[in-house]
């Protein structure tokens, strides 16, 4: 009989997929020793978006995160995710910084490194598996399963192959939409078992309704390992609960061979989790959507704005922008839609949408994923849209990180001079995050309250709304949309807003990470004057006159909103 294993997602992705990633270390220790108990294969405990929610929004160390879990957690390999040369980012990260952060993350308690690529190439890879093997640790190398005319199961196999040549010891299946069908289940599995001598992991999300009946498909086809979340942070947009899956296979030729009563305990504890963190639960995220299937946009993404739109009576922008989803992917050669291509064509989307014109406005990142420097696409691109976006420009054509110079020196002089280094970790910190880690570093940053109230529209004049919430990839970002023909504004102590003539506006919430000109400066039309990262995508605002710099309202680190003024230019 063989013994399914189970690896336990409700310290990462289970709360990353249901509750913004917001559950706070104070909240995940307490029951660490708990799940240590019950004989998982690992638990999936850091990465993924708890590194960036830690230092944005919970004034915590992530770091000091997985120590603790590490001191409660001693029998149960500790598993994390990371997003090969991206890590725990979303661009990619110069060689020298990759492998510091791997040989930190080792050192402070990963022992099983979840590494994937969202284009599944494997040259962003490489450094992150050579480095995570080093350190002897347990690598799992990761196929981003998505459906397309660029994807079928050679290609999977294919990389796979290529995932062995490099030493893994066991491949993932990460289904993130939750597309994969019973049938291609069993026939994926019973090849990747066939064709290499890899453990198997399939990890898929449960909105498409399918994968219960997938996860048993696979166990037929000899799968090794199934990801599960405690049920309190189940379904929905998350992973299939670990006590259903543990009772479905007792007594057949699966059996995982865990103690359903201690699962049960450990469920009461997360019962009361739940409860806790409720405000932050949107019921989409918790329910079957089949929309899935056709569009295949991973459930978090989309689901909290059809939410608000429903909400406040502005359904009619959802169509439109959920039909320019796939023609967007379409035009970037069909990338699976994870961290970071997820956002880089999410937002793609929308802006296409409320923008008025098809690539008016584009995230630095879309111009950097044209030029190839994210990686090879899946399929060729639309070279219309290419030479829209970056010209005449030549794409790369070697291993984007062998273009990027070493850095780590740099970034460590850096943080040192500002004062922010009280230990190793925090120059990676730093590394990854300048703008974010430089507050949180100096400890200015806040924690974010934990209840978040929603706007009531129901007394509202009728008035199309302009304010949003929008989920992407599990962090919930406040969005404002100004008409366009209105005065610039800048947000004064006499009010909230007072016009200010010449003034360049922010087009969206966000951090101000770069300001590109100084007072005095002469600028020209287009030229870009300041770069905000809103949604975890750097945008460039540019002028759209030429003049002189007058004024300048910001400066890297600061929080704008929508309209907010950022400078004057006469």
């Amino acid at each position: 009989m063989k013994v399914t294993k189970i690896t336990e997602t409700a310290l990462r992705d289970g709360h990353q997929s249901l509750l913004a990633t917001r559950l706070r270390t104070r909240d995940l220790v307490p029951i660490a020793e708990e799940l240590d108990k019950i004989g998982f294969f690992s638990i999936e405990a850091w990465g993924g978006a708890t590194f960036d929610t830690c230092i944005r929004y919970l004034n915590e160390d992530p770091w000091e995160r997985l120590r603790s879990l590490k001191e409660k957690i001693t029998q149960t390999p500790l598993q994390m995710l990371l997003r090969g040369q991206n890590l725990v980012g979303y661009k990619h990260y110069s060689d020298d910084v990759v492998t510091k952060f791997v040989e930190k993350s080792y050192e402070n308690g990963v022992d099983v490194f979840r590494i994937f690529d969202a284009l599944n190439d494997v040259k962003n890879m490489e450094q992150s598996i050579k480095v995570a093997k080093a350190q002897g640790a347990h690598v799992q190398g990761t196929i981003s399963y998505t459906v397309s005319p660029a994807h079928s199961l050679d290609t999977f196999i294919d990389l796979a192959k290529e995932l062995e040549s490099l030493e893994c010891d066991s491949i993932a299946i990460k289904d993130m939409a939750g597309l994969i069908n019973p049938s291609t289940t069993y026939e994926l599995v019973s090849r990747l078992k066939e064709e290499t001598d890899l453990l198997v992991d399939l990890h898929c999300h449960c909105t498409s309704g399918m994968t219960p009946i997938s996860y048993y498909a696979a166990c037929q086809a000899g799968v090794d390992i199934l990801d599960t979340a405690i049920s309190p942070l189940a379904w929905g947009t998350s992973q299939p609960p670990t006590e259903s899956i543990v009772a479905a296979l007792q007594g057949t030729e699966y059996d995982t061979k865990l103690n359903l009563k201690l699962l049960n305990h450990i469920k009461k504890y997360f019962d009361d989790i739940r409860e806790k963190y409720s405000s932050l639960i949107d019921p989409i995220t918790e329910k079957v959507d089949t929309d899935v299937l056709i569009y295949q946009i991973p459930g978090g993404m989309l689901s909290n704005l059809i939410s608000q739109l429903k909400e406040q009576n502005a359904l009619d922008r959802y169509q439109d922008v959920l039909d320019e989803m796939p023609r967007v992917r379409k035009d970037m050669g069909y990338p699976p839609l994870v961290t970071p291509t997820s956002q880089i064509v999410g937002i793609q989307a929308v802006m296409n949408v409320l923008g008025g014109e098809r690539y008016k406005t584009v995230s630095n990142e879309v111009k950097e994923y044209m030029k190839g420097s994210y990686g090879t696409p899946p399929a060729p691109l639309n070279q219309n849209v290419v030479k829209k976006i970056i010209g005449n420009e030549k794409p790369i054509g070697v291993r984007p990180a062998d273009l990027i110079e070493p850095k780590y020196e740099k970034y460590k002089k850096e943080a040192e001079e500002k004062g922010l280094v009280k230990k190793d970790e925090d120059i990676l910190t730093y590394s990854l995050y300048p703008s974010v880690a430089t507050k949180f570093l100096k400890g200015e940053a806040e924690e974010e309250e934990l209840i978040e109230s929603r706007t009531d529209m129901s007394d509202s004049d009728g008035a199309i709304p302009t304010e949003y919430n929008v989920e992407v990839d599990g962090d919930v970002f406040e969005v404002r949309i100004m008409p366009t023909g209105f005065l610039d504004v800048k947000e004064t102590d006499k009010g909230p807003f007072t016009p200010v003539e010449g003034g360049i506006s922010s087009s969206m919430q966000g951090m101000v990470i770069k300001v590109k000109v100084n007072v005095g400066d002469k600028v020209r039309k287009g030229s870009t004057v300041a770069v905000i990262e809103a949604m975890k995508m750097e945008n460039d605002i540019q002028s759209d006159v030429e003049g002189v710099v007058k004024e300048i309202y910001v400066e890297p680190g600061d929080a704008v909103k929508a309209g907010d003024t950022l400078m004057v230019i006469a």
